[in-house]
């Protein structure tokens, strides 16, 4: 007999127990399991890649393990090519359902009906689903999954038969006891999308019976030590604490990130030997550097105008300006788990935020010709005043055009700083970034790994703090000052670097510009200042 397969940290798809390490659906989404006994209708909304297919999959195995329940999840995936053609993708749904019910292994009596009842087109989804609550000797809980790929009228026209067979149930007509929608988009989206005020429970609304709006929470530290952990069991190797706190710190919990990093490490050293902080930290890089699929589709969409108009703002430091279709797109840019689900205004976890702008500074990294390997000191140390005069001389041959070009122009100037740092110091140390819209700065810190006299193995560390002085405003440099002072202080540094880009229509000529001088912060740090 075949040996059973050794589980493994999942990327690719839906979890399984039997192959995979996963949490408790339970554990993850405690509130479902109560709403569903209570026969409530309730949506879950979380990014691509967060667990909701996995979670929802075990959910409905347990529930119908215990016999009084058929529960089952279903993907609404294939009715995408419908798009308003409402008969379409009711057949390609009831498809969906009996092929997934077959899947399950359950007797005949336990699935839809086939055929199906033979109605007009608008009213086949649910005459199917009554008809198999008549049929089925156990209540029927339904998770309609990717929800989101229903588009316009079909939309509409499901959302309008869930919430008929919802109000018929009270009179005695057979319908699924509950029903949940699983997708990117919260309660108020579905409002919006079937014609309801997303702001009042509105009875013209056709999917205003919603008990709850769920959210997959990303993981905790000691979720991610429990999953991390089953791992251990199953080989030996531990996870070191620092290395755990390390993934959170890097990925804030969020599923897909967590499990890349524990795959990627595996895949590299094996299954002997505790995994350790450092460990983590090359694996994110190869992450990050390989830009997998996941990475891929979220940075992919950078430019389009909703992402942008929320995106830029950050990156730039400032304020985003806001009228009453800001929120909607707020809403979309967080439904895809880019940003933080509250304020202030940030990205989601530091991966993400390497990799946007990585991704944003390609272009301009192209014309950076310096070698990274002169910047290295014969002791081993990174030359960051060179560095800096460097960048003065491609500021004023490039600068000019490289603005110009840069699709997000007004975080122009420090996406193409980035570009050029992360050309020149990413391949022997690494680049840490802080953003967030309002800030009015971009913090960096240079890490340098290098070996010291006595074959100690050393970090450098640089701290920089880019800001931009624009038209109609003050010097920032007072300000710059007490935040790099801040930000040195929380560091335990003694020095810093503030750059200063000038983007005022007076500024001086560009052959003119990247002067350097020294600055005193409120605390008595003495500070390089470079005005580009």
């Amino acid at each position: 007999m075949r040996p059973p397969r050794a589980r493994y940290f999942n990327t690719t798809g839906p979890c399984g127990p039997q192959h995979h390490y996963m949490l408790s659906p339970t554990q993850r989404l405690p509130q479902a399991r109560e709403l569903i006994e209570m026969d409530r209708y309730f949506v879950l909304h979380a990014p691509r890649q967060t667990g909701k297919t996995t979670t929802l999959g075990a959910l409905a195995s347990e529930l119908t393990a215990e016999g009084d329940t058929a529960a089952l999840l279903f993907s609404c995936e294939r009715a995408k090519s419908a798009g308003d053609d409402v008969a379409w993708a009711e057949s390609l749904l009831l498809d969906s359902l009996r092929e997934a019910a077959k899947r399950t292994g359950w007797p005949e009596n336990l699935l839809p009906p086939d055929p199906r009842p033979q109605v007009t087109p608008g009213a086949r989804f649910g005459s199917a689903l009554s008809e198999w609550c008549r049929r089925c000797p156990r209540r029927v809980v339904l998770f309609l999954d990717e929800i989101d790929a229903l588009q316009g009228n079909s939309l509409v026209s499901i959302l309008s038969q869930l919430r008929h067979g919802h109000n018929a149930r009270h009179e005695g007509h057979p319908f699924p006891a509950s029903v949940a929608l699983c997708g990117l988009r919260d309660l108020r989206d579905y409002k919006v999308a079937s014609g309801g005020d997303p702001e009042r429970s509105n009875p013209a609304s056709p999917f205003n019976i919603v008990a709850e709006s769920l959210r997959l929470s990303d993981f905790t530290t000691d979720q991610i030590a429990e999953l991390y952990g089953q791992h251990t069991r199953a080989t030996g190797q531990e996870f070191t604490k620092d290395a755990v706190d390390r993934v959170f710190e890097l990925t804030q919990g969020q599923p897909w990130l967590v499990n890349a990093l524990a795959f990627d490490i595996i895949l590299q050293r094996g299954t002997t030997g505790a995994v350790t902080a450092e460990e983590v930290e090359e694996a994110k890089e190869r992450l990050i550097r390989k830009r997998a699929t996941h990475l891929d589709a979220l940075v992919a969409r950078l430019h389009e105008p909703r992402i942008k108009r929320v995106m830029e703002p950050m990156v730039a430091g400032v304020l985003p300006d806001i009228d009453f279709t800001f929120s909607d797109d707020l809403s979309y840019v967080r439904d895809l788990g880019l940003i933080k689900q509250n304020p202030p205004l940030e990205m989601a976890n530091p991966i993400y935020r390497e990799v946007v702008l990585r991704v944003l500074g390609a272009p301009s990294e192209q014309y950076v010709m310096a070698d990274p390997r002169s910047f290295v000191q014969p002791d081993g140390r990174f030359d960051l005043p060179r560095l800096l005069q460097e960048f003065v001389v491609f500021w004023r041959e490039h600068g000019e055009v490289l603005i110009r070009q840069e699709g997000y122009h007004e975080a122009a100037c420090q996406i193409i700083l980035m570009a050029f740092l992360h050309r020149l110091v990413n391949g022997g140390g690494h680049l840490d970034r802080e953003y967030a819209a309002g800030t009015k700065r971009l913090d960096v810190l240079v890490r340098w790994p290098y070996t010291g006299p006595e074959g100690e193995r050393l970090m450098q560390r640089e701290a920089m703090e880019l800001k931009v002085w624009r038209a109609g405003k003050d010097d920032p440099l007072p300000d710059g000052l007490a935040q790099l002072d801040r930000y040195l202080d929380r560091l335990s540094l003694t020095t810093g670097v503030l750059v200063i880009f000038d983007r005022r229509p007076e500024a001086p000529p560009w052959k003119e510009r990247g002067g350097f001088e020294q600055a005193t912060t409120p605390s008595g740090r003495h500070i390089t200042v470079l005005r580009a």
